[in-house]
């Protein structure tokens, strides 16, 4: 993980990025985008076909897909949605490292990019990774506020709170910033030799329940996660944490479950229920601000 902080610390490009890459790119630039293509229904390996683009100042690297589908080939396939880099659907392998590529610059990389599907997922065409391997892998460790069975009506039907600190919150926040875009599977090098590793994401957001003041599911995810393709099976490259886009550290994440395994479990007993809130009167001489008119 060190390693990983210095490159962050630093700015330092991943070892992979093609010499001379990166820098001012003039408007007008011509992008050479190697694309991998393969269609199930006809092909029986991955090709490559090569499409060139007009650069446009703040080119993202899918601006320059899209303007391939929607000016030159419109039967290239690829999966986007926010454009954001929110909704965490268009995972790819740019120039050889898991990119959200709405939110990678061209300029970052140059007029030269190689794009393909994310590795250790099976294709379903050409840059669409099948995901339902790691949506089934994270549903194994049961993502989700467990409480006993005395709060199961309070669950059902919620009138108070659970109580927790700001402290206790900050223990697993960054954990719950995961978009599920499976960049952090496609780096593990665990996962790529061992297609049944619950691998990072599903590991780190099971660190992110255990470590919930609020949650009572310790035992039942325990099981989940060690097993022979579970927790130990990490041997700590770090590259989880190197590719993923919103800044989570699943490494450390799949460190701190593997010291829960050993020593025991964060909390004693989960947060009890707190509450109502008692409601505060509405003062009738208190001024209210009026709203702005309408622009549209």
């Amino acid at each position: 993980m060190a390693r990983v902080l210095e490159r962050r610390a630093t700015g330092e490009r991943a070892t992979g990025a093609p010499a001379g890459a990166g820098g001012p790119i003039e408007a007008g630039a011509v992008v050479t985008l190697r694309v991998a293509r393969f269609d199930p229904e006809r092909d029986v390996a991955m090709r490559w076909q090569t499409y060139q683009v007009p650069y446009t100042p703040g080119m993202t690297v899918l601006d320059a897909l899209i303007a391939v589908k929607e000016r030159q080939d419109g039967s290239l396939a690829f999966r986007s949605s926010c454009r954001m880099g929110v909704c965490g659907s268009c995972g790819m392998l740019v120039n050889g490292k898991p990119r959200l590529t709405c939110q990678t610059q061209v300029s970052e990389l140059g007029t030269h990019l190689e794009v393909a599907p994310l590795p250790n997922h099976d294709v379903i065409k050409d840059l669409v990774p099948d995901l339902s391997g790691t949506f089934e892998r994270h549903r194994k460790v049961h993502p989700y506020i467990i409480r006993p069975a005395a709060d199961e009506a309070e669950m059902r039907a919620p009138t108070r709170e659970f109580a927790q600190t700001p402290e206790e919150m900050e223990r697993y926040l960054q954990f719950a910033y995961c978009l599920k875009c499976s960049l952090c599977v496609a780096a593990c090098p665990t996962a790529a030799t061992d297609p049944l590793f619950l691998g990072p994401q599903a590991l780190a957001q099971a660190y992110r329940y255990i470590a919930d003041s609020r949650d009572a599911g310790w035992e039942v995810r325990a099981d989940a996660v060690d097993g022979v393709h579970g927790v130990f099976s990490c041997h700590l490259a770090g590259a989880c944490s190197e590719a993923c886009p919103k800044g989570v550290d699943p490494a450390l994440g799949i460190q701190l479950l593997k010291r829960s395994l050993l020593t025991g479990p964060p909390h004693a007993e989960p947060a009890p229920v707190i509450g109502p809130r008692p409601v505060v009167p509405e003062d009738p001489a208190r001024p209210r601000p009026k709203a702005p008119p309408p622009t549209v």
